[in-house]
């Protein structure tokens, strides 16, 4: 089983932007995992990719002013499976039409979508705020025969049920590598038809304009690159925005009415929400 180091990087004073950064620079040396959170964050790397001096390197030029601060330890290779059934995930069952469950949970509530994820060490398996929204914008959604776009698709979760409720093309997203795999792993177990992509915004121009485009990744992400998810949403088009919250829908209406999308609604959740816009030029 692999072995991993995660690496605890803290920050005084921390904010979100501190946090995003610390993941985008730490994902181009290999990081392959991140748990932001109010002080800081926590990033897993393969044991055999580990530098301390390219960690080094990357704090000492940080581009924002912060006292920042880490430390190391090694993580033994675990059967993950094992690690979500004993302590994370647990199967759940949303508005009554919809469970998501791993592949080796037993008691499973019956619903009319049913979605098995062996999440591993990727994001995204309904429990979240952001991905319950989205999904609950996703099952009142008329998918059928619809081009989907899955940005930041984590363990393939949304692009999934899109498929399930009867999608002809998903296309999904993600910038993690390991996440990417995991999507597509997740994507066998259910028997859908998902494609991955491993990359970020600058990989939609290998890709048709869709019908539905979801984006459950952060504020920051979204708002730097919301004209490219723009550009490729079919005119009339839906896209639903998540990874924020309640607080932050000023600055997320205000870039998307910027670049011609129209305002529909809002899912909330502990906070958490997920918008949702039609292209309208």
């Amino acid at each position: 089983m692999q072995d991993y180091i995660s690496l605890r990087i803290d920050a005084v004073p921390c904010s979100e932007d501190i946090t995003d950064l610390l993941a985008a620079f730490l994902g181009d040396i290999g990081y392959e995992s991140f748990t932001p959170d109010e002080n800081g964050v926590t990033a897993f790397v393969k044991n055999e990719v580990f530098d301390k001096t390219l960690v080094n390197e990357i704090l000492s030029d940080f581009p924002i002013p912060c006292k920042l601060s880490y430390t190391v330890s090694f993580v033994e290779g675990k059967d993950w499976n094992e690690e979500w059934e004993k302590h994370y995930f647990k199967p759940i069952l949303i508005d009554d039409v919809c469970v998501v469950h791993s592949s080796f949970h037993k008691d499973i509530p019956k619903a009319q979508y049913d979605i098995v994820v062996d999440p591993k060490m990727a994001f995204g398996t309904g429990h979240h705020s952001t991905t319950l929204n989205m999904m609950r914008h996703i099952l009142e959604s008329d998918m059928e025969g619809k081009m989907v776009i899955d940005m930041g698709a984590g363990t393939g979760i949304l692009g999934i049920l899109c498929a399930m409720k009867g999608a002809s093309s998903v296309v999904g997203i993600e910038i993690d590598p390991f996440a990417c795999e995991n999507a597509v792993e997740n994507a066998a177990l259910n028997n859908v038809p998902v494609s991955m992509i491993c990359g970020d915004a600058s990989s939609l121009d290998e890709v048709q304009q869709a019908d539905f485009f979801l984006a459950n990744i952060n504020r920051n992400v979204i708002t730097a690159d919301i004209e490219k998810y723009v550009a490729s949403l079919k005119e009339g088009g839906t896209m639903f925005l998540s990874g924020f919250y309640t607080e932050d829908i000023p600055i997320v209406k205000n870039a998307a009415a910027n670049v011609g999308l129209v305002y529909e609604g809002c899912k909330e959740d502990n906070n958490w929400v997920a918008l949702r816009f039609v292209k309208s030029h």
